[in-house]
């Protein structure tokens, strides 16, 4: 079964790593289904209806975005907040239709690693920072499975540095 690969990048062409890490899907097209959000919705007017079908049809679903903000780009909220409707996704008389799915985050981080910790800079892990994430999937009764990140492109978007992010991401996406 494909896993369905939600990007969340509001300027794709500027972007190195999740760039890269797109071209790389594009080599498995039976392995992996990119749904682009900014590119499918430019004008960020989302069709509810095609998003909850689309996400009927697979069982592992990952959510890839630049960290922004402390948080994603603001069009992933706005997916949640339209598409993760009462009786759809969660509810007294809901179909959970998210339910049981293997849910993953995909995160580039501009900094190293290093000052995402109590000692670092911003004083919280990124998997401190995407608890909301983990909340909304555990609400809706999906499987929550894990965080992947690639830190430091901000300070290291050489060749060799956005190359060796591309075996673990894919490695990730193999386990989810």
């Amino acid at each position: 079964m494909k896993t369905l690969v939600v990007i969340v990048h509001p300027d794709m062409e500027s972007s190195v790593i999740n760039k890269r890490w797109v071209e790389e899907l594009n080599r498995y097209p039976e392995k992996y289904h990119i749904h682009q959000l900014y590119k499918i919705y430019p004008d960020e007017k989302i069709d509810v209806p095609a998003e909850q079908r689309l996400i009927e049809q697979y069982d592992k679903i990952v959510f890839q975005f630049p960290l922004y903000w402390f948080s994603s780009p603001p069009l992933l909220k706005k997916w949640f907040d339209e598409v993760l409707t009462y009786g759809w996704a969660y509810g007294s008389k809901s179909g959970y239709k998210m339910g049981d799915k293997k849910i993953g985050l995909v995160i580039s981080a501009g900094i190293d690693e290093e000052g995402y910790t109590s000692r670092g800079i911003y004083k919280y892990t990124l998997k401190e920072l995407t608890a909301p994430f983990e909340l909304t999937f555990n609400y809706i009764r999906a499987d929550y499975r894990s965080l992947y990140a690639y830190y430091g492109i901000e300070l290291n978007s050489s060749k060799e540095w956005i190359e060796n992010s591309v075996a673990p991401y894919m490695e990730f996406l193999s386990k989810l």
